[in-house]
């Protein structure tokens, strides 16, 4: 099988990515068959989905169709409480563990900048976190699971998690675990699209892969006045200003050097006239830290740093801590399920190792209840500029959807085998 459909770097999607790599295991009953067959359509619905996308919160659409794929592939999938994501088991052996496989489904409010057929037709709403390539591999995966259940070759049961509202808080892992996503599961997995890594590469790590991320809000006020008399007022804008450019610091020297602290503002607002001093003012930013322990003592931290910027200002300071994700912590032995996947998915050539980096991936609440593993899926287009995450520009090289998919079938299979 050789596809007609055009990447977005220009090149031709090659069969090698759908069915077994040079050094890799074949998937059993005859699924890498099957799996050639499937990509031209998973790749389809993964631009409908990019063409299409909704907000975290509001993805319902989105969770429509993927009930609708995983009902026409023999499965009964069950919408969330709000409608906006999806659960759907793949019952094989009635006595076997349960194995979770998540994917995240909503999108950024970032307009979408690229010259691509599938560009987003929305406006203000993008997928720019490749969240509509982990949907397509998830269905893809479940096609293929589906597949080995009716052949009596499934051993446990796989459980898939379409979840919305990963981008905001609160997170929407929290919806899935209050809604029963996580009952009776002994391990849980996920992919996260990684443009830094090529297609066919599959970063792991032992331990912290991203780091904690909360929001932070600072609202100020005064009486305001005039521009001309600061001294009988409170100078707003002054205190803004020494609020985003000293808190950061002073907030870092806090905490240990090595905790990989960074307090950074996204947002900053006063005033609207040139003569006129303000009588509100904010600022609104992220902090991120990569220790768990210094991540308790956050709140307190910012909160006593911020008050004793600010008190010789003699602005009023409202401040909003809003908690957000620790860090996700890969359990060694599940990331010892990843890499025996990866290998027999792709070769040992395709295991790469990852550093942890400062992103936040509310996943790590799953691991708060039970142990897993979030690898990082290469979708870097070779030839081409790297383009980061959350911009509007982001794109993905689509070989990397039967990539995703080949590794994902191998974990839940070794998952299964592994506890059983």
């Amino acid at each position: 099988m050789t596809s007609a459909l055009t990447l977005p770097n220009g090149s031709q999607l090659a069969s090698s990515w759908a069915e077994a790599p040079s050094g890799s295991q074949p998937l059993p009953h005859d699924l890498d068959h099957l799996l050639a067959l499937r990509v031209p359509g998973l790749i389809a619905t993964r631009r409908h989905l990019h063409s299409h996308p909704e907000l975290s919160g509001e993805e319902f659409e989105t969770a429509a169709l993927i009930a609708r794929e995983l009902t026409l592939a023999g499965l009964h999938p069950r919408l969330l409480p709000k409608g906006n994501g999806v659960i759907c088991d793949v019952d094989g052996r009635p006595d076997g563990p349960v194995v979770a496989l998540r994917a995240d489904i909503d999108a950024l409010p970032l307009t979408d900048v690229k010259d691509v057929p599938y560009r987003s037709t929305v406006d203000g709403v993008c997928h720019a976190c490749g969240h509509d390539v982990h949907t397509a591999v998830l269905l893809g995966v479940g096609m293929l699971l589906a597949q080995l259940a009716d052949a009596g070759q499934l051993d446990g049961r796989v459980r898939l998690i379409f979840q919305p509202a990963e981008e905001i808080l609160p997170c929407g892992s929290l919806e899935v675990i209050e809604a029963g996503g996580l009952e009776d599961v002994v391990q849980i997995f996920a992919l996260h699209c990684d443009p830094n890594q090529p297609v066919g590469r599959v970063g792991l790590r032992v331990g912290p892969i991203t780091a904690a991320a909360d929001n932070v809000t600072v609202k100020l006020t005064g009486p305001g006045g005039h521009t001309a008399r600061p001294h009988l007022t409170v100078d707003l804008v002054d205190a803004l200003g020494r609020l985003v450019t000293e808190v950061p610091a002073l907030v870092n020297r806090r905490v240990p050097a090595n905790s990989g602290l960074l307090l950074v503002f996204g947002h900053a607002s006063a005033g609207t006239r040139y003569n006129v001093i303000p009588s509100e003012a904010c600022a609104a930013g992220t902090l991120r830290v990569m220790d768990r322990d210094t991540w308790e003592r956050a709140p307190e931290i910012v909160a006593q740093v911020v008050r004793d910027v600010i008190a010789p200002t003699g602005a009023t300071v409202d401040l909003e801590y809003l908690r957000g994700r620790p860090p996700v912590s890969n359990d060694a032995r599940a990331i010892g399920v990843l890499t025996a996947a990866t290998a027999a998915a792709l070769g040992p050539e395709g295991i790469a190792e990852t550093p942890q980096s400062m992103g936040g991936e509310d996943f790590s609440w799953y691991l708060e209840h039970v142990p897993g593993a979030l690898a990082r899926l290469g979708v870097g287009r070779a030839g081409g500029p790297t383009v980061d995450l959350h911009r509007a520009s982001f794109d993905v090289d689509e070989r990397a959807i039967p990539v995703g998919v080949r590794v994902m079938v191998q974990t839940a299979l070794r998952a299964l085998a592994a506890v059983r």
